[in-house]
């Protein structure tokens, strides 16, 4: 049945209104298509990419532009490019699954290529003229060309809008002169064309370019630069010294490059949180490998339950992180089929699906880039000693996840769009979250009930627990946009804290729907560890839901409103039945040490 308007929830509106397992998408609902290209992208990065992680680690940028072209050979490169312009033209979820697999085993070799299928070329294909897709796309596409994206300047990165770059028309109207400083550019050292933001005259927003890399026309590069990972990824400054850039390379209209630079930073930010899945999955499988095979004390240190408690939080990280991409990628595919079924073209279908779900983008950019990071750091831990040397990849793996928590935006950034876009929802009637917050204000003022609930089917209580955390976000952000209304965003502390309410119940809601889904499909006894790892999840997420709520209320709240909303927090967050948190970590664990690794994708 064909995805209906009513049906796909609206982004931000999982807060408001409950969502059935059916309508979730899982990666256990891929098609033998899709599974098929996951197993040929898996073999390429064991092939090309893991058996030579050290090349990497080496600072080999020659291996990385090879491997980048031998992608290019197996169409790797062109999956997300519409059939026209050369490429595969397959739907999101699959772009997204490759972007997964193919980004497990170095980040040097991730970032390349998602400087090179995000940034590079996606807005060619969004925003560029037929003119412009013909001539560019389809050599970025095949890997002939590679793209980079130059928006940070020495004084811009956060604030991406406040570059100082220029672009100034030639008197005969032909050309633009851009002058200026791009640093930290992806993929600099061996890209063929740059799309490049710059202001023209005193235009209140940036412009983008499409600019092909010629040294003769003005542009220079700086040296390769120094990072604490990722090192063989190609970053430079780049230095544009009158470059001329024919009219016609503008990308879409004047002033509109800040809001090309944010809708690719969405795009980018969901490919992002892919592109640290794999990462943890492989770093699960070698700490359990050899939690596995180290024997202290007569025994596997797997057997210690120290080491199973790391083990069983590093694979239900991973399970949510999981649960929650794919859900979001689904949404988002369905939202740009039905645009298109609705007479968009698809450039106007899939930004304005993407942008729908750009909260969801964000939540998931922050959470799934902070789990890869304490993922590879247990890794670390795991090995102990050896962990440390660079002799094993667990060190290259830690250093390399920390630059995920920075780019596509950092993840305060993130944290404070995903609130901010969610009360602008609000603001413009997209999401009800008046009336819902409205409601909780005054079940704090009511008799709460003492009855106990039926709690025997899969997830009933649990179900009911997540209801009442929506709750604590409604009662949290409803009482603060009460409080500050626009002036809220000066409050960032606060929303750094309501932030991690919602990403908490966005991740709890997306593993807890995909187990029950897959129970419902294959029976319970299938999903045993996977009901202990949604279990698990909650849990956590209820603890940090309880500091974060408490924090929020002592901060702006007082007197009698600060004690009332204090109780409904308690009561919002009460468990009828607490789970045995060290028995669920032991058979999550268990099941890790026994499969030797992550099997749960």
């Amino acid at each position: 049945m064909e995805a209906t308007e009513k049906d796909i929830l609206r982004g931000g509106q999982f807060l408001v209104k409950e969502t059935n397992c059916e309508d979730v998408f899982t990666l256990e609902d891929l098609s033998e298509e899709q599974k098929m290209m996951r197993e040929s992208t898996k073999e390429f990065v064991d092939r090309e990419l893991w058996a030579h992680w050290e090349r990497f680690e080496k600072k080999d940028y020659a291996y990385t532009e090879e491997t980048m072209r031998k992608a290019g050979e197996l169409g790797l490169l062109s999956v997300a490019v519409p059939e026209s312009y050369g490429g595969m033209g397959m739907g999101f979820v699959s772009t997204m699954l490759v972007c997964d697999y193919i980004s497990g085993a170095t980040g040097s070799f991730s970032t390349a290529f998602g400087a090179h299928t995000g940034i590079g070329t996606m807005p060619i294909t969004l925003y560029g003229t037929e003119a412009q897709k013909q001539k560019y796309v389809p050599k970025l596409a095949s890997g002939e060309w590679f793209g980079a994206y130059c928006l940070t300047e020495p004084g811009a990165g956060s604030d991406a809008n406040s570059g100082k770059t220029k672009a100034v028309l030639s008197e005969d109207g032909k050309y633009y002169s851009i002058t200026g400083q791009k640093m930290w550019i992806s993929n600099a050292g061996f890209c063929s064309l740059f799309i490049v933001f710059a202001r023209i005259e005193d235009d209140k927003n940036i412009t983008g370019f499409i600019v092909e890399n010629d040294p003769s026309n003005g542009i220079s590069l700086g040296d390769e630069e120094k990072k604490l990972g990722i090192h063989s990824s190609s970053t430079r400054q780049v230095f544009f010294n009158e470059t001329k850039v024919p009219v016609e390379n503008m990308l879409s209209d004047r002033g509109n490059g800040f809001k090309i630079a944010m809708n690719a930073l969405n795009v980018g930010r969901i490919k992002l949180a892919a592109a640290c899945l794999d990462a943890q999955r492989r770093v699960i499988g070698e700490a359990a490998k050899y939690a596995n095979e180290r024997i202290q004390f007569k025994t596997p240190i797997v057997n210690f339950g120290a080491i199973k408690s790391k083990l069983a939080t590093m694979a239900t990280n991973c399970y949510a992180d999981e649960s929650a991409a794919y859900r979001a990628a689904k949404n988002i595919e369905d939202r740009i089929a039905m645009r298109e079924a609705a007479g968009n073209t698809h450039q106007e279908a899939e930004l304005k699906g993407v942008e729908e779900y750009a909260i969801e983008c964000s939540i998931l950019k922050v959470a799934v880039s902070e789990d890869v990071q304490s993922t590879a750091d247990e890794g670390i831990q795991i090995f102990g000693g050896m962990g440390f040397s660079a002799d094993t990849p667990m060190e290259s793996a830690w250093r390399d996840a920390r630059i995920s928590r920075i780019y596509e935006g950092t993840n305060e950034i993130n944290r404070m769009l995903a609130v901010g876009m969610l009360v602008k929802k609000a603001m413009k009637g997209h999401v009800d979250l008046l009336g819902p917050a409205t409601k909780v204000g005054e079940e704090l003022m009511g008799i709460p009930s003492f009855e106990t609930p039926d709690f025997s089917e899969l997830f009933a209580e649990e179900k009911d627990l997540l209801k009442r955390l929506k709750k604590v976000f409604l009662m949290v952000a409803g009482s603060a946009v009460q409080k500050y209304g626009p002036e809220l965003e000066n409050h960032q502390q606060l929303m750094l804290a309501a932030s991690d309410i919602l990403i908490e119940i966005y991740m709890a809601e997306s593993a807890i729907l995909r187990t029950e889904k897959n129970a419902k499909r294959s029976g319970e006894a299938t999903q045993a560890t996977q009901i202990a790892m949604s279990k698990l999840y909650l849990y956590n997420a209820t603890e940090t839901i309880i500091q974060k709520g408490k924090e929020a209320i002592v901060s702006f709240a007082e007197g009698d409103e600060q004690r009332m909303m204090l109780m409904g927090l308690k009561r919002f967050t009460k468990y009828t039945n607490n789970p045995n948190v060290v028995a669920l970590r032991t058979q999550i664990a268990d099941k890790v040490a026994a499969d030797n690794g992550y099997t749960f994708d």
